[in-house]
């Protein structure tokens, strides 16, 4: 058997840390949450970032927003920055351990997670529900380990996959059932259920967590996903807002979801996340000596990791073209 690649040395952390001392104490009865209403018919649009405490980039987006005094045409808008327990732990030369205290904040959107609130995230969780439920469109903001490519993630819902093709940014979108281990906030309530509800939630991963790219990918997204709501016009944005759009758009289907089963998992090469392995069969790593292998001719790695190993995490997705 050939030796497994050993786990990479985490890459710099090179997006500087916001300072949220003015931004946390929100203008709601909930720290961190900002709300504001047109007194217009429209929908309700919420916007969420640091649902994990390293992954800066959308705070630097609502950072952005609350400067510019952006405020909603039409329908309320809500701007939460969700896990500061896990942020005030942010340290750029050691920064994966803040991305939570105690759990994942991105797995307990479930009802027998939200109504035991044994750890700090569903504690706070169980604050932005109120939010979160009211929340017509949901764009949540996010960031990855080892991949500079942004990723849209729709859910599974056509729904939400057509509004990720109409933004025009990202270039890839990806169709994804979500994790094992929880629910995430994308997927809570309506937002999960099938059909169309008039419900949208997307989930942007905006590159590597600590990539400055990563800042302008989230303000690009915040304004393309307020425009297409209809709670601002095009106009009322500053146009450095808005990046290019990509050049042509492709859907990925998420087919399987590979865990760990222990902390005994290894890549077979250093995958950094969208490579196209044409061949069924090609290993892809070693979970407890066991090879782990692509399902099908010409399958996508998604988001492959090892930062966060531990039994049932997963640390790949594999993906086939929505033709």
């Amino acid at each position: 058997m050939p030796t497994p690649a050993p786990a990479s040395i985490p890459r710099p952390f090179l997006l500087a840390c916001p300072d949220l001392s003015a931004e946390r104490v929100g203008n709601t009865d909930t720290p961190g949450v900002w709300h504001f209403d047109s007194g217009v018919p429209g929908k309700q649009v919420m916007l969420s970032a640091l649902i994990h405490g390293n992954e800066l980039c959308g705070a630097w987006a609502l950072k952005e927003a609350l400067a510019a005094g952006l405020r909603p045409r039409r329908g309320s808008l809500t701007l939460a920055f969700c896990n500061l327990a896990a942020f005030d732990r942010f340290d750029a030369a050691n920064y994966a351990p803040a991305r939570f205290v105690d759990e994942d904040m991105n797995r307990v959107w479930s009802e027998d997670k939200l109504g035991a609130p044994s750890s700090q995230e569903r504690r706070r969780a169980a604050e932005l529900r109120p939010w979160v439920e009211q929340a017509d469109w949901l764009l949540d903001f996010h960031s990855m380990s080892n991949s500079d490519v942004p990723l849209q993630l729709t859910g599974l819902e056509q729904r939400n996959i057509d509004l990720a093709l109409a933004l025009g940014n990202p270039a890839t979108v990806i169709a994804d059932a979500g994790h094992a281990a929880g629910v995430r906030m994308r997927d809570y309530g309506r937002f999960g259920e099938s059909g169309d509800n008039g419900t949208r939630s997307l989930l942007i991963e905006c590159g590597f967590h600590g990539a400055p790219e990563a800042r302008g990918v989230a303000i690009d997204q915040m304004a393309r996903f307020l425009v297409a709501s209809g709670a601002v016009d095009r106009g009322d944005l500053p146009a450095a807002w808005f990046a290019p759009g990509a050049p042509s758009q492709r859907a990925l289907r998420v087919t399987h979801a590979v865990a760990a089963k222990s902390a005994d998992f290894r890549f077979a090469e250093p995958w950094k996340g969208l490579e196209t392995l044409a061949e069924a069969g090609t290993v892809i790593g070693w979970s407890e000596g066991e090879a782990v292998v692509t399902p099908y001719d010409d399958c996508v790695l998604i988001m492959p990791s090892t930062a966060n190993l531990r039994p049932g995490v997963t640390v790949v997705r594999l993906a086939q073209a929505i033709a």
